[in-house]
């Protein structure tokens, strides 16, 4: 029988618990759902000096070994990562130890990976100038910011260049570990998986880290009914969604509906409605064989031009190149 497959996953002092319990949790369920007679996963845990370390929640973690006793045989690298939050607002942690680690272990390493904010750390080693990153939205501007040579696009669940695996904010870290599963041992383990531990298992790496509505901001004067209005627009895309429509449903004039819509979401009916029909459209080239014209047709946007226009405004890409991206 083939010899397990390997993981470390690096952490350290105040490192997020789920970016390293998340993943772990992945292997060792698919390790179990394919049975005995399988390769499977051993995941270990490395910290300086083999140290425990309480992470960002208080809870202490173990450490299976040292960062300076982990091998050349390792089959996949992760490092988590850790968030603080200041006046100036939420800022990655950047381990010296584990950053100056990894540029020594990560090259001798089959796949490497990085958990949330774990991208800052393989950026400042060095080990994704070049090449496509995704990190928590909350930080992916300062990633963009320190590290004029990674290309970070911050919507992402999780982006593969290569050996190199970047993923968004924590929970994100099982589901590309998921996909490591998925490449290591087939679909059917990965899907398998997901079921045992009750995982949404459609969330493929192109997928966004934020819906329309998590998206937008939450203003203190909360109205009720333009929320109700907001879930009512996102299940029925291909309605007449103009100002007029949603006005009426509501028994408002169109200046006081705009201008509750406004003050609740820090937008305009329209653009929420384009921005709402957009998801659908790009949640129907992922996951189904639709044309165009039917992809169009089930989102709302009407027409094929329509469906062009609003994803080389908002996406700066077509519907086309969309798909063969993330389906």
């Amino acid at each position: 029988m083939l010899p397990p497959h390997r993981i470390v996953i690096a952490a350290f002092p105040g490192a997020e618990l789920l970016d390293v319990t998340g993943p772990a949790e992945v292997f060792s369920v698919a390790t179990r759902v394919a049975g005995p007679g399988r390769p499977g996963y051993t995941v270990r845990i490395a910290t300086a000096g083999g140290a425990p370390v309480a992470t960002s929640s208080g809870l202490r973690l173990m450490a299976d070994l040292a960062l300076d006793e982990v091998d050349a045989d390792v089959d996949t690298l992760l490092v988590a990562g850790a968030v603080e939050v200041g006046e100036s607002g939420v800022e990655p942690v950047l381990d010296g130890v584990v950053i100056d680690w990894l540029r020594e272990a990560a090259p001798r390493a089959g796949r490497v990976g990085s958990v949330c904010a774990g991208a800052h750390l393989l950026a400042a080693a060095g080990l994704l100038d070049g090449l496509s990153a995704t990190t928590h939205w909350l930080t992916a501007a300062r990633l963009a910011a320190d590290h004029p040579r990674v290309t970070v696009d911050p919507d992402p669940i999780f982006i593969r260049a290569g050996r190199l695996w970047t993923c968004a904010g924590i929970t994100s870290g099982m589901d590309m570990a998921l996909a490591m599963v998925a490449e290591d041992n087939g679909r059917e383990l990965a899907l398998a998986t997901a079921r045992m531990m009750v995982m949404y298992v459609k969330r493929s790496g192109g997928q966004s880290q934020f819906s329309v509505p998590l998206a937008l901001p939450d203003p203190a004067d909360d109205d009720a009914r333009i929320d109700e209005l907001r879930v009512w627009i996102g299940e029925h895309p291909t309605e007449d969604l103009s100002a007029e429509a949603l006005a009426a449903r509501l028994h408002l004039s169109v200046r006081h509906f705009s201008r509750l819509f406004r003050r609740r979401t820090a937008t305009t009916p329209a653009a929420y409605v384009e921005a709402v029909r957009l998801e659908a459209a790009r949640r129907l080239l992922q996951d189904s064989g639709h044309g165009l014209a039917e992809v169009a047709a089930r989102s709302g946007l009407g027409s094929v031009e329509s469906l062009h226009r609003s994803f080389r405004r908002r996406l700066g890409t077509t519907p086309a190149e969309y798909r063969r991206r993330f389906r």
